[in-house]
């Protein structure tokens, strides 16, 4: 009796957890697996390889916005990325690629923005092999268990003290202390291809996995208003590629007429944002 009525319970939680995973499959307003080759054209190619956290310039319904204070938990998250930063275990770019590109569009939407960071941690931890996915699988469990008897708050409870002198770190840590980031990088990105005033357009590059350049940016004409340091481009960063050679960064204005057809405000009124060289070139 115990047996078949724990069968049944199952069977209604398997059948909630399938129906709400049933509708976070891939948004396509179809339902569909696998495509065939030759029904991936280009527009559909760039459509799936769009990166999620390039959201600017989409078709959206009016939201309110609200001020909300940080609950401890976010807090507590952002402070855990400032210190990995700080102890070299990555930079600030691969949490962005980690926490904002990589979970997919469904994730990026539907996480609380924290919530990404803290899959940023998780996924970084095990990554650098500085733990293993089944340690944290355990881990995981028995938090929770700690939560369903009652425990609140939960407070940190760690196993054990690790040997940080065996931990492998990056250089950026050491190279940007008293400097800070950017400076670090000063002198050694070579001349600035661009000056003040320069009329540029930003390229139309193929995104693959990560940029930090807007899609509504690409393709538009704009002016350099300042040159603004040297670093590792987004693209290089993210990946913890320091071996690459830093570039310049600008910042570019454009005229908001010539990013929204429909713009319907003054005609004088521009946008700013900072772009890295390899997305500029030469109006002319």
């Amino acid at each position: 009796m115990h047996s078949r009525f724990y069968f049944e319970v199952a069977i209604v939680a398997n059948s909630v957890m399938g129906d709400l995973v049933s509708q976070l499959r891939v948004a396509f307003h179809r339902l569909q697996d696998w495509a065939y080759p030759d029904e991936i054209h280009h527009d559909r190619f760039r459509a799936f390889m769009k990166t999620p956290h390039d959201v600017g310039g989409e078709p959206d319904a009016p939201a309110v916005f609200e001020e909300k204070e940080e609950e401890q938990w976010e807090l507590n998250t952002f402070v855990t990325c400032e210190v990995l930063g700080w102890r070299g275990i990555w930079t600030s770019e691969e949490r962005r690629r980690l926490g904002n590109v990589d979970v997919g569009r469904m994730l990026y939407q539907g996480f609380p923005y924290y919530g990404r960071w803290v899959l940023a941690v998780a996924r970084c931890l095990v990554d650098k092999r500085h733990i293993t996915l089944g340690e944290l699988i355990d881990r995981a469990a028995e938090v929770r268990g700690r939560a369903v008897a009652g425990a609140t708050p939960l407070e940190p409870e760690p196993r054990t003290v690790g040997d940080a002198a065996a931990v492998p770190r990056n250089r950026h840590h050491v190279e940007a202390v008293g400097k800070g980031d950017p400076q670090c990088f000063d002198g050694l990105a070579g001349d600035a291809r661009f000056a003040v005033g320069d009329a540029v357009v930003v390229r139309e590059l193929p995104t693959i996995f990560y940029t930090r350049t807007q899609e509504y940016l690409r393709g538009k004409p704009g002016t350099v208003v300042r040159v603004s340091y040297e670093s590792l481009a987004s693209e290089d960063e993210a990946f913890d590629r320091e071996d690459q050679r830093p570039e310049w960064f600008y910042i570019v204005r454009f005229k908001m007429t010539d990013l929204w057809a429909p713009y319907a405000g003054p005609p004088n009124d521009t946008l700013q944002a900072e772009i890295s060289e390899r997305w500029l070139q030469p109006a002319s």
